[in-house]
């Protein structure tokens, strides 16, 4: 019978999590390829599409090292020579040495990404019109342009979206039966950096896939190369993000990981045969993924191998903000706010657990439940579900926190300072079209 001591681990790992207000939606752990946990948050639950952000460039790194596998491409060849009908007439010379190999391991000519969402309508195309700053394969940086563009070489050589190369060559035959889908940009192209949406569970099948050696299915010498570093990345601010860079991947101080934006993680430890992949929003905390990172590598990472534990399955709740219910919320009149403030509102006013205001949007509700998670719609946007929570910090200090969690989760922080006569209104948020307008402070007073 096997102890239970690992068990108290994941535990402590759940704890530091909740107690650092780290937004998880969902979790699973595997050791020898055994799953040991899976835990998920309601109301996320198993099977679920969830956006993976740049876990998506893991995915089409894995593409690419099938078509080179196939001999259709090869990690030396330049990228130009895939696409002469995008280059301008006299292409920098920066830009016509860049191999795939360094497109794969963020060692382009750019500083930061060519395509300008919202402008550009083909983002693989405006990487070939930028501005190169440097010779290619010198140093790196991250660039979810090139990702974009490795996408689109999927489709040139294979004549494929890269959605239905893997769904041919890399999903179906891990069995992956969730729904899965793949947001496109304006010319219909996947986003090849930052758009699949697909299950925790699934993304999890293939991270063993990676970690099993590839299983016949992913070539198993991309499997095993893809992770190991291939450039340093010692200038990056976050700390696990120092370890040097892949294929489209990130090492960690143990092994290495898929990784996306809020908390989208593979993180693969080919030395204790473990795997940690999770789901979450912690994009209006700028440490929230160093704080998963940090939790699994105290609490779990150096038990494994020495304690274990039977498998199990977590039931757990995303957790609300904290409500000193002994204070009471009080009862707001109308305030109106001047013109040009940056939160764009025009009055407010607190109605029944409803904030009604009027912003870019126009007049909109927030509805609210002190210490508890409620299901909405986003103010603003009904089509795009919502989870809402509030609580009174403090005499007259009312925070409200809005997480959209549809298929790009983001959301806003709000804290509103109550008084007789004005109201002052401060919110931050993560960026997305739907937070436009939630960044910065306004002041409002009470309509006599």
């Amino acid at each position: 019978m096997k102890n239970q001591l690992l068990a108290e681990r994941v535990q402590r790992f759940v704890d530091r999590l909740q107690k650092e207000d780290v937004n998880m939606h969902g979790f699973i752990l595997s050791v020898h390829g055994e799953e040991k946990v899976k835990a998920y948050y309601a109301p996320f639950a198993e099977g679920q599409p969830h956006r993976m952000y740049s876990v998506s460039k893991t995915m089409t790194g894995i593409a690419i090292g099938m078509l080179i596998a196939a001999g259709k491409i090869s990690l030396d060849d330049l990228i130009v020579d895939f696409f002469q009908d995008w280059l301008p007439d006299h292409p920098n010379p920066y830009l016509t040495r860049l191999t795939i190999r360094n497109m794969l391991r963020m060692a382009t000519c750019y500083r930061r990404t060519a395509y300008r969402e919202g402008i550009d309508e083909n983002w693989a195309r405006a990487f070939f019109n930028g501005v190169p700053s440097h010779e290619p394969g010198t140093v790196f940086y991250y660039d979810t342009g090139c990702s974009q563009v490795l996408a689109a070489l999927v489709k040139r050589v294979s004549g494929q979206e890269v959605i239905d190369f893997l769904n041919d060559r890399l999903f179906g035959p891990l069995g992956c039966k969730d729904e899965r889908y793949w947001l496109r940009d304006p010319s219909g192209c996947c986003t090849g950096g930052t758009g699949l949406c697909m299950s925790l569970r699934d993304l999890h099948k293939v991270a063993q896939c990676l970690l099993d050696g590839g299983r016949g299915i992913v070539p198993a010498w991309y499997a095993e190369k893809m992770g190991q570093k291939h450039i340093d990345t010692l200038l990056q601010t976050p700390e696990e993000e120092r370890y040097g860079y892949g294929w489209q991947c990130w090492r960690t101080r143990a092994g290495w990981a898929m990784y996306g934006l809020g908390g989208q993680l593979s993180v693969i430890c080919p030395e204790k045969q473990a795997i940690l992949s999770t789901i979450a929003d912690t994009r209006l905390d700028p440490v929230g993924v160093q704080r998963i990172y940090d939790a699994f590598f105290d609490e779990i990472y150096p038990f494994i191998g020495v304690e274990d534990m039977a498998p199990v399955s977590l039931s757990l709740a995303v957790h609300p903000l904290m409500d000193r219910a002994e204070i009471a919320l009080p009862e707001t009149k109308l305030y109106t706010f001047p013109d040009g403030n940056p939160l764009h509102i025009k009055f407010m006013q607190i109605k029944e657990d409803c904030l009604l205001y009027e912003n870019a949007r126009g007049t909109v509700s927030l509805p609210f439940a002190r210490g508890i998670i409620q299901q909405i719609a986003y103010p603003g946007w009904p089509q795009v579900p919502a989870l809402v929570s509030a609580g009174m910090a403090a005499p007259g200090l009312l925070r409200i926190r809005c997480h959209a969690v549809g298929h790009a989760p983001c959301g806003f922080d709000m804290m509103l300072s109550i008084k007789e006569n004005g109201l002052t209104v401060q919110c931050r948020c993560s960026s997305d079209p739907v937070t436009q307008g939630y960044d910065g402070v306004a002041s409002g007073e009470c309509l006599a």
